[in-house]
């Protein structure tokens, strides 16, 4: 069995701003910067010949080239109960189609249907039992936050593996965007 996920990588300078927001949250396990990426679709564990599958109809997705730009801080879970601080990405469109094209190859290789609905994040931190008023002034802090534009140019198949000191993530496969 191999545990995957498809997503997008950030540029090394983007991933250093991010993980210099990462502090002042207790109860925060935050995610080392080479660890960030954005998740077009979290595949969970499968077989290594569904993975395969999965690899094949990956390679044939096109959607083209776009750009995105990250955009503030929030998070997820209800404020009593928080499971995670994210940094956002602005609405776009070419990220919308890029996303639904991944979803439905994944589907045609075997793998059921995801059920929650595309929210675009780049995960900042794990939470449990943070402070309220801690969350509020990151989140508060943190509201302008800016970066980009950054050029999408391929999405990624990873494999992860989870180890006491964190998760290791592997690309397995890339997939290139076209051109204009």
């Amino acid at each position: 069995m191999i545990r995957l996920f498809v997503g997008i990588e950030l540029p090394e300078g983007t991933c250093e701003r991010l993980a210099g927001l990462c502090c002042g949250v207790p109860g925060a396990r935050w995610v080392a910067a080479e660890n960030m990426h954005l998740t077009l679709r979290f595949i969970g564990e499968v077989e290594r010949g569904q993975a395969e599958d999965v690899d094949s109809a990956l390679l044939r997705v096109r959607s083209p080239r776009f750009d995105l730009t990250l955009d503030g801080v929030g998070y997820f879970g209800k404020a009593s109960a928080v499971r995670s601080l994210w940094a956002g990405v602005r609405k776009c469109e070419a990220l919308s189609r890029l996303q639904s094209k991944v979803e439905t190859s994944i589907q045609a290789a075997g793998v059921p249907r995801e059920e929650r609905k595309f929210s675009p994040h780049i995960t900042l931190a794990r939470l449990r039992g943070a402070p309220a008023l801690r969350l509020q002034r990151f989140v508060a802090e943190n509201s302008h936050f800016l970066a980009g534009p950054i050029a999408v140019e391929r999405f990624v198949l990873f494999s992860s593996f989870r180890s006491s000191s964190g998760p290791i993530y592997t690309a397995e496969a890339d997939y290139s965007l076209t051109a204009g």
